[in-house]
């Protein structure tokens, strides 16, 4: 958990111990970016507004090289920061004040997503080529810098290829929660692997949105 609130990470960090979790703590944004980097952690709590380094740039600095499930949790909730969070790769957003069982319920999803399909073949369409159970994808031979929650749309696209994924099915394998109304979180996801994935030969999106159904991979 990289968060400058002291007294917040000693009282979350109480629950979640209590939950069964195991959690580090570190409160400054550079300090919080080098232990994400050289530990192995299931999953990452990042706070937006930290000194120095912001939350921001952390996350940035994180998704070169780094696909740990992370869920920022920020009293910056409004949906510009909610957005700018998803574009920059966050699996997840909780604002504060954040109710410790929600925070406990979403972790415990992500990390159920990132265990998923473990005993899963390899999947190969087109110039695609990903491994499900690690979730790592290759483009030819590039290996595409993914986040995981944009691999796990991605794997249930691929999946289905030529099929259309309606939205609640989407949104509930990939993102382990039904859409509300107003949840933009799935279209910001299917933006980001777009910008990553290139278009066709022939120009065309390789993941096609059927308006208000969903979408298809080819």
């Amino acid at each position: 958990m990289i968060d400058d609130d002291r007294e917040l990470c000693d009282l979350l960090g109480s629950w979640l111990e209590a939950e069964g979790f195991s959690l580090t703590a570190v409160h400054d944004g550079a300090a919080g970016l080098e232990a994400a980097l050289n530990g192995d952690y299931g999953a990452i709590v990042l706070d937006m507004m930290l000194p120095g380094m912001n939350g921001l740039e952390v996350l940035r600095a994180l998704r070169q090289s780094c696909n740990t499930p992370l869920l920022m949790l920020s009293a910056r909730g409004e949906p510009v920061d909610r957005i700018l969070g998803l574009e920059l790769g966050a699996d997840d957003y909780l604002a504060k004040p954040a109710d410790p069982r929600e925070l406990v319920a979403r972790l415990r999803a992500l990390l159920r997503r990132s265990a998923a399909g473990s005993d899963a073949p390899v999947l190969q369409v087109g110039d695609l080529r990903m491994d499900t159970a690690s979730l790592m994808c290759w483009q030819d031979d590039e290996l595409l810098p993914l986040t995981q929650t944009e691999a796990l749309i991605l794997r249930t696209l691929l999946e289905h290829a030529g099929q259309l994924v309606d939205r609640q099915s989407l949104s509930r394998q990939a993102l382990g929660k039904p859409l509300g109304p107003y949840d933009r979180s799935l279209d910001m996801h299917i933006s980001n692997l777009r910008r990553k994935l290139g278009s066709f030969a022939d120009g065309r999106n390789r993941i096609q949105s059927i308006r208000g159904r969903g979408y298809l991979y080819g």
